[in-house]
C-alpha cells in the first residue's frame, strides 16, 4: 500500500538523490527503536549527503510537516521515532577517516561505534564514549544522546572529545565548525542565532545562583535537556553552538559528520569482583576506590547477584554466595603495558584487601576468567528481559544522583519496586558515576499498568530530584521525561532551552516532543504495543543489536525488522485492519523470508539470544508444497547422487556459453520462481570431485567427514579442493583418519533444514549422526569437518538430537581450521611465505570460534594477514546466493570495496583465502578475485 501524504513533500524541494520509502513495510519496518514507544511514520527519507539533509528541512517546512533523525535505533528514550516525516541516516553516512596517526577520526552518522574502534584498534586509540549498545550505535546517535558508557565518565564523552562537526541548521545552512572562518559564516548567514546565543550567555552569567545549579548538574553525567553548561563553558558562538548540539536528540540541528579527539587504548586489563555483606559497605566503599583511579567499578544488587546465579556459566565465586543483602562491584584495572598493570594492580589489591568483604578479592588477567564476570555484568539484561512474560515491554531506566547520595537512593529505588509490585527488577550500572539502571517489565495494553507505571514515574522523580541527581544520566531526555524537564531545571533554565529551540527551530519542524515538552502526560502517549507472536522470537526487546551483522541490512529487512512486521501483522489482525495486514504480507515473503541469508551472526549479537533465521526456517516450513517436501526427503534418500549429478550439470555448464546457460536458468526462474530455480552466471565453478573412499585404519586419530560441496563445486581455478588438501596435510603430518561409509551420501543437513524441508532434514540427520557414531568409535575419535559451514550444520545436528540420544554427547566435532591449526601446523614446515593474503572470515568460523585459527594458519602462509575491517556474512548461504544474487552483491559491497582497495595499494595480494566453498564462491563474485579455502594454499606451501 503506497502511502499519501496529506501534504505531499515537493519533489523539487527534496532533490532526486534522496529516496522515499512510502511502502507500508518500509515504514513500519523502520517505525521500531529499542524504546518503548511506536510511532508509524508517514514516510521514511534516505537522504545522500549534507546537502540533501538541507532539502529535505526545506521540503518539509514547505509542507508543514515534522521530522525526526533516525539512525542505529538503540535509544532508549523515545528519541527516535515519529509519525510524520522520519530520515533514515544509517543507509548513507558511514564514512570513517583517521587522521593524524590515530589521534582523531572525521566520522559519518551512520557508522557504528564498532565500526569506527575496529578502524582505530591498529593505532592502539579508540574512541572516548563506550556505550554498552557499541556494536550497533551510530555516531548520530552518540553525539545527539552525549552518549557516554561504563568507563567514559564525563570526561571522555562527546561533549569533551568533539573537535569539530558539520552541522545542518534548520533553515539549510551548512557549517563546518572546524573551518577557520565558521565565526564569519555563521554571522553572515545566522545572525539571529549569533546574537541570540550571545545574549543568553550574558543572561545565564548574570545569575550566579543559576549558574551554581547548571554547574552542579554537569559536575555528573546528565542528559537532561539542553546542555546549558555551554553557555557557560564556551564563548565563542560556534563552540556553544557546536556543544548545544551535542546531547540535544536531533531537535536543534543535524550532524553531517563529526570529528574526534581519540583516546589511547590501555590494553594491559586486570578485572575483579569484590562483594560485600551489604549494599551499605559497598557504597561505603566507593569513594576510596574511586581515588584508585579504577577504570570501571560497576554495581551489581542483590537481586542482581541472584539473578546472575540463575546463569548457566555463572563463576563459581558468585555462585557459592548465599545472597542475602549482598551486593557486588566489579572493577577493572587499565595499563599500558604489563609493568604498569602489575604496579597498578599491587595497589589496588592491598586497598581491597583492607575492605569487609564477604569473599577474599582477587584480580586476573586471565581472558576467560574476565570474560565470566563481564558476561555476569552483561547477563542481566539478557536473563531478566529475555524471561520476562511475553506480550510485556523491558524498560531499561538509568538515573544519576552525587556519588555520596547513591546509596539512599538505590535503597529507596528497592522499596519502589515492592511497593509498586515490580518483581524481579535489578539494579546495576556505573557506581564511580553516581549512575545506575534499573529493569522494568511492564505491559503497556492494560490500563491499570499504564496506571502502576504513572505512579512509579512520579514516585521515581520525586527520589531523584530529592537527591539532587538528574532523571537521565546516559539515555537521554527523548519522550520519556521531557515533561519533567521543567521540574528538574525550573521555569528561567526551561525557559531557556525553549528559547533556543525558537532560535534554531522556529518552525518547530525537528523532533517534536522531545527533549521539551509542554504536555504533563506525554510520556505516556503512543506506548509500545507488544503482541504475541512466534516463540523463536516473542523475548525480543528491538533492541537492534542484530543489525548491523546482517547481510541482509541494506537491502530488505533486518532480524529485528522481520520480528517487528510480525508482531505488526500480529496487531494489525487484532484491530481488524484486513488491508494493513494484506499489505504487509504481500511484501513480508521476499522481504522477511527469501532474502534471510538465515546465517545465524545474528544470534551471536542478540543479548537474549535469538536466532532469528530459526523463524523463518520455520517460515518456510510452513509455506512449502508437499512436492517439494517430497522431492527433498527423496533427495535425502540418495543425496550421494543428487550431488553428482549436481557436479556434472554445473561441469557441463562450464563448457557451455555462460549466456546461454543464464538464459535457460532464466526461462527456468520465470516458470518456476526465483526461490525454486538458481540463476546461473560464469562465475559459478566447474562441478567437484568425488567423495573419498571409506576407510578405517586401526591407529586411527580422527573421523574426517567430507563435505558434500566439494562434490557439487570445483575448487578455484586448477586446485585440488579442500578436501583433498586437508587428506594430504593430515597424511603430511602423520595423522591416520577413519572415512565413514558413503560419506558421499551424507550431508550437514543445511539445504532441508534453511528450506524448511524438515522430513528431509530428519532422514538425513539421523543418517549422519548414526554413521559418525561409529566412525568415530562411539565418541573416542574426533570428527574434522573441512567446510565451516557444514561444521556449523553438524553442531546443529548434534544439539537437536542429544535430548534423544544422550550418548550422542561425546561426539566431537570440530572444524578443519581448528584442527589442522593445533594438530597439523607443528608437524608441516611452509617453504617460502607468500608476501600477503585477504582472509574472509566467515559467519560460521564466528560461530564456532574458529576465526582465529583461520587467521593463524593465513599467518603461517603469509607475512601479512590483512582481515577486511567491514567484512560481514557474504549472504551466498548454500544456494541463497544462486536464487537471490542480489542479496550477496549487497551484503559483500563494502567488504568487496575494502578488499579491491587494499589489494590496489599493495600491487595485488598473493592469494585470498576463506573457509568454506560457497564463501569463497560468493566473494570471488564479488571481488573478481580468486578465493581459495585457506588449508588449499597451506598444502601447497608445505609439499616437500
Amino acid at each position: 500500500m503506497t502511502t499519501t501524504l496529506v501534504e505531499p513533500l515537493d519533489p523539487a524541494l527534496l532533490g532526486s538523490s534522496t529516496e522515499v520509502h512510502s511502502r507500508s513495510i518500509d515504514r513500519f519496518a523502520r517505525a521500531h527503536d529499542a524504546s518503548h514507544y511506536l510511532l508509524i511514520p508517514d514516510a521514511v527519507l534516505s537522504p545522500a549527503d549534507a546537502e540533501g539533509v538541507a532539502r529535505a528541512f526545506g521540503a518539509v517546512r514547505a509542507a508543514g510537516r515534522s521530522m525526526t533523525f533516525r539512525s542505529g535505533g538503540t535509544s532508549l528514550s523515545g528519541q527516535g521515532v515519529s509519525g510524520d516525516i522520519l530520515v533514515d541516516t544509517r543507509s548513507h553516512f558511514r564514512e570513517i577517516v583517521v587522521e593524524d596517526g590515530g589521534a582523531s577520526v572525521r566520522v559519518g552518522p551512520g557508522a557504528t561505534v564498532r565500526q569506527v574502534n575496529t578502524r582505530l584498534a591498529r593505532y592502539r586509540r579508540k574512541l572516548g564514549p563506550d556505550p554498552a549498545s557499541e556494536i550497533a550505535c551510530t555516531i548520530g546517535g552518540v553525539v545527539a544522546n552525549n552518549s557516554s558508557g561504563m568507563a567514559c565518565g564525563i570526561t571522555e564523552n562527546s561533549y569533551q572529545t568533539i573537535e569539530s562537526m558539520r552541522i545542518v541548521l534548520p533553515s539549510g545552512t551548512i557549517l563546518d565548525t572546524g573551518d577557520p572562518e565558521a565565526g564569519a559564516l555563521l554571522r553572515a548567514a545566522e545572525p539571529a542565532v549569533v546574537d541570540g546565543l550571545l545574549a543568553l550567555r550574558e543572561r545565564l552569567l548574570a545569575s550566579p545562583e543559576h549558574v551554581a545549579f547548571l554547574r552542579q548538574q554537569f559536575s555528573m553525567k546528565n542528559t537532561m535537556g539542553y546542555g546549558l553548561n555551554a553557555l557557560l563553558d564556551f564563548d565563542d558562538p560556534v563552540r556553544i553552538l557546536e556543544h548545544l548540539i551535542i546531547g540535544s536528540e536531533g531537535t536543534l540541528a543535524f550532524v553531517a559528520e563529526a570529528r574526534f579527539r581519540t583516546i589511547e587504548i590501555r590494553p594491559a586489563i586486570a578485572t575483579g569482583l569484590l562483594v560485600f555483606e551489604t549494599l551499605s559497605a559497598a557504597m561505603t566503599a566507593l569513594p576510596a576506590l574511586a581515588e584508585l583511579g579504577l577504570a570501571t567499578i560497576e554495581l551489581l544488587d542483590a537481586a542482581s547477584l541472584r539473578v546472575a546465579q540463575s546463569l548457566s556459566d555463572v563463576p563459581a565465586t558468585i555462585a557459592e554466595i548465599d545472597v542475602q543483602g549482598h551486593a557486588a562491584l566489579l572493577v577493572e584495572v587499565h595499563a599500558s603495558d604489563d609493568a604498569g598493570l602489575a604496579a597498578a594492580s599491587i595497589s589496588a589489591q592491598s586497598h581491597f584487601e583492607s575492605l569487609p568483604l564477604a569473599i577474599a578479592p582477587r584480580l586476573t588477567t586471565d581472558a576467560a576468567e574476565r570474560a565470566a564476570l563481564w558476561h555476569v555484568r552483561k547477563g542481566l539484561y539478557t536473563a531478566v528481559a529475555g524471561a520476562r512474560p511475553s506480550g510485556t515491554t523491558a524498560l531499561l531506566e538509568d538515573i544519576v544522583v552525587p556519588v555520596p547520595r547513591l546509596l539512599a537512593t538505590c535503597e529507596r529505588l528497592i522499596e519502589l519496586f515492592a511497593e509498586h509490585g515490580y518483581e524481579g527488577s535489578v539494579i546495576f550500572g556505573h557506581a564511580k558515576d553516581g549512575n545506575v539502571h534499573f529493569l522494568l517489565n511492564e505491559r503497556f495494553d492494560d490500563p491499570a499498568s499504564v496506571a502502576r507505571y504513572r505512579r512509579f514515574t512520579d514516585d521515581l522523580v520525586a527520589l531523584v530530584l530529592s537527591q539532587q541527581g538528574s532523571l537521565k544520566a546516559e539515555h537521554g531526555t527523548g519522550r520519556i521525561m521531557a515533561p519533567f524537564v521543567r521540574r528538574q531545571y525550573g521555569d528561567a533554565l526551561t525557559d531557556m532551552m525553549w528559547e533556543i529551540k525558537r532560535l534554531l527551530d522556529p518552525d518547530l519542524i525537528l523532533n517534536p516532543g522531545v527533549v521539551l515538552s509542554d504536555d504533563p502526560d506525554s510520556y505516556l502517549d503512543d506506548l509500545k504495543r507488544v503482541p504475541t507472536v512466534e516463540s523463536e522470537v516473542d523475548r525480543c526487546v528491538e533492541c537492534g543489536y542484530c543489525e548491523p551483522t546482517c547481510p541482509s541490512k541494506s537491502i530488505t529487512l533486518t532480524p529485528r525488522q522481520r520480528i517487528v512486521i510480525r508482531r505488526d501483522m500480529a496487531w494489525a489482525e487484532e484491530q481488524g485492519d484486513t488491508a494493513l495486514l494484506q499489505d504487509l504480507k504481500a511484501d513480508y515473503d521476499y522481504d522477511g523470508v527469501q532474502t534471510c541469508a538465515v546465517d545465524g551472526m545474528c544470534g551471536v549479537a542478540c543479548p537474549v539470544d535469538i536466532n532469528t533465521g530459526d523463524l523463518v526456517r520455520r517460515l518456510r516450513a510452513e509455506e512449502s508444497s508437499k512436492i517439494e517436501d517430497t522431492v527433498w526427503d527423496a533427495a535425502a534418500k540418495g543425496w550421494g547422487a543428487v550431488t553428482r549429478v549436481g557436479g556434472t550439470a554445473l561441469t557441463f555448464a562450464a563448457a557451455m556459453p555462460a549466456p546461454l546457460v543464464k538464459g535457460v536458468t532464466r526461462v527456468g526462474r520465470a516458470i518456476l520462481g526465483d526461490d525454486t530455480v538458481p540463476l546461473y552466471d560464469g562465475g559459478l565453478p566447474r562441478g567437484g570431485t568425488k567423495a573419498p573412499t571409506a576407510q578405517n585404519p586401526a591407529d586411527a586419530r580422527a573421523v574426517f567427514f567430507g563435505a558434500c560441496i566439494g562434490t557439487m563445486f570445483g575448487a578455484e581455478g586448477h586446485g585440488e579442493g579442500s578436501r583433498d588438501a586437508v587428506r594430504a596435510l593430515l597424511d603430511r603430518a602423520g595423522i591416520a583418519v577413519v572415512i565413514p561409509e558413503d560419506t558421499g551420501g551424507m550431508c550437514c543437513g543445511t539445504p532441508w533444514k534453511s528450506k524448511g524441508h524438515l522430513a528431509g532434514y530428519d532422514r538425513m540427520t539421523e543418517r549422519v549422526l548414526s554413521s559418525l557414531w561409529e566412525a568415530s568409535r562411539h565418541g573416542e575419535l574426533p570428527v574434522v569437518c573441512d567446510a565451516a559451514s557444514c561444521t556449523e550444520g553438524l553442531h546443529t545436528m548434534l544439539a537437536k538430537s542429544v535430548a534423544e540420544y544422550p550418548e550422542y554427547a561425546k561426539l566431537v566435532i570440530e572444524d578443519a581450521t581448528t584442527y589442522i591449526a593445533r594438530e597439523v601446523l607443528p608437524r608441516v614446515t611452509v617453504s617460502a611465505k607468500l608476501d600477503s593474503v585477504a582472509v574472509h572470515p566467515t559467519c560460521s568460523t564466528t560461530a564456532l570460534g574458529a576465526t582465529g585459527a583461520l587467521t593463524e594458519i593465513a599467518a603461517a602462509v603469509a607475512t601479512e594477514v590483512f582481515v577486511p575491517d567491514g567484512w560481514g556474512c557474504c549472504a551466498f548461504a548454500g544456494d541463497r546466493g544462486m536464487l537471490h544474487p542480489e542479496l550477496t552483491a549487497s551484503a559483500t559491497a563494502v567488504e568487496s570495496a575494502e578488499v579491491r582497495a587494499a589489494d590496489a595499494d599493495r600491487g595485488g595480494f598473493d592469494a585470498f583465502v576463506s573457509a568454506n566453498r560457497t564463501c569463497e564462491i560468493g566473494m570471488t563474485r564479488a571481488t573478481g578475485q580468486p578465493y581459495r579455502h585457506v588449508v588449499e594454499v597451506l598444502e601447497e606451501l608445505t609439499r616437500g
